[in-house]
């Protein structure tokens, strides 16, 4: 086993519907990944990156219950296993296929817990996942800005969203997990702050710092404040599903990412309204807070900016965001991985994908004519000159990733088989469940 420190990018797969239903914002359609994923992946090789995150298109995958057309996953998996290109499989991004309707759907966690482990018995070399992308974005833009799928506006509807969110990621982790017993799953979350404009608006910012954690929170199984637990209930979370959450973790088999991009600091008016206040703490700041609540692995999962008119700045936000990287790490919080994200550029996020206006967002390592930009090319600089410095300065720190061409290699089905061991060991069982002195 290499030691490995993920320099990664990422294939945009949103796909949310939006006009109720009647328009799906099919990321990969829009950048042209159906008809040129041979040539990204050349790229993705080109920039001398091994590990891509990547998922198949939800809504022309998954057909209905046990119901599944693999034939584009197949074909570009099959790829990326011959290029020993390590996937971090992206099973729902911010949409469900039209018949499972929206994340009100309460079936939808079992539902999505069965597709999971239909992928993960398809494809049993892939070691590495998000099931849910951005889980607090996905709840937060479908169903309290009523942006995207069911497109609701209330506090109740966005619990609901969010409870099914998060139940979704935990029983794939766990169906996953049944499969491959050495699966790693990356929480690819956006990280946020609120600042308070003048004290009057302390409160509110306060709420907005406290609700930004919910998502993880439940998925790692840690108890949410009372104030939090007191939102949750009376927006309709039970008890009973309460406890779900502080008895199924899996946190253990995590690392947590943490996107950040220049709007994700906000300025809270006494009124609750915000606006963007660009970056004021950094990446940072803002991690070692999420860090320091959750004491996992940490993964950049997600950053990017436009190339903008004088031409190098996204190349001065990847020297930036690199430099919070090493910051991080030499504060002392173990940071596994770094991402630009995406490869190419893409379609229509100046306006959060809720305007299908098929504008051009200049984001990527890549234009859509496949030219590699500044961006690109500082990248691939980058990890040639980190790439052998990273893995020897941090040795305590490699995570335990069998590459697709080692998957078959008997140490592999080794680490296999004391994964399933220790997961199965009861000596251990209080130890990784969950209690008050471990939150």
């Amino acid at each position: 086993m290499k030691p490995h420190f993920i320099f990664a990018t990422g294939i945009e797969n949103s796909y949310p519907t939006i006009q109720n239903g009647r328009v799906r914002m099919d990321e990969m359609e829009k950048c042209g990944h159906y008809t040129f994923w041979k040539k990204d992946f050349d790229l993705v090789e080109e920039l001398g990156i091994g590990f891509l995150r990547y998922g198949p298109p939800i809504h022309t995958t998954w057909l209905g219950p046990g119901k599944y057309d693999w034939s584009f996953a197949d074909e570009t998996f099959r790829d990326l296993y011959r290029r020993n290109i390590a996937p971090i499989v992206d099973l729902c991004h911010f949409g469900v296929p039209d018949w499972v309707g929206n994340f009100q759907n309460p079936d939808f966690p079992a539902l999505f817990a069965d597709y999971a482990k239909a992928f993960a018995t398809r494809f049993p070399w892939v070691q590495l996942y998000t099931p849910v992308n951005e889980m607090y974005i996905c709840a937060e833009f479908s169903a309290l800005y009523g942006w995207w799928n069911e497109q609701l506006r209330s506090d109740q509807a966005f619990v609901t969203a969010l409870k099914h969110i998060v139940k979704a990621n935990v029983l794939a982790m766990r169906s996953i997990a049944d499969v491959r017993p050495d699966a790693l799953f990356i929480q690819s979350e956006s990280s946020e702050y609120f600042h308070a404009e003048n004290p009057a608006a302390i409160r509110p910012a306060e709420l907005m710092n406290s609700k930004r954690f919910l998502s993880l929170d439940l998925n790692y199984g840690r108890r949410v404040d009372s104030e939090m637990y007191e939102y949750l209930l009376d927006n309709g979370m039970t008890r009973e599903e309460y406890h779900f959450f502080m008895h199924n973790r899996l946190k253990h088999q995590c690392i947590m990412g943490n996107d950040y991009y220049k709007t994700n600091e906000h300025r809270v008016k006494a009124d609750g309204s915000t606006s963007a206040s660009g970056e004021v703490f950094g990446y940072h700041v803002i991690t070692r807070q999420y860090h320091d609540r959750y004491r996992l692995p940490v993964m950049h999962t997600e950053t990017n900016l436009w190339q903008g008119p004088c031409g190098d700045e996204a190349v001065n936000w990847l020297w930036k965001e690199w430099a919070n990287v090493l910051r991080v790490r030499n504060d002392g919080v173990p940071i596994v991985g770094f991402t630009w994200y995406s490869l190419t550029d893409q379609v229509d996020w100046d306006s959060a994908l809720r305007e299908n206006n098929g504008i051009v967002n200049p984001l990527g390592l890549y234009d859509l004519d496949r030219n590699i930009r500044p961006v690109g090319e500082a990248y691939k600089q980058l990890i040639q000159d980190w790439r052998q410095v990273l893995p020897a300065q941090s040795i305590c720190l490699q995570v335990p990733i069998v590459m697709p061409a080692d998957s078959k290699e008997e140490w592999a089905e080794d680490k296999k088989t004391e994964a399933k061991q220790t997961s199965q060991d009861s000596s251990t069982s209080a130890a990784n469940a969950s209690s008050v002195a471990s939150l």
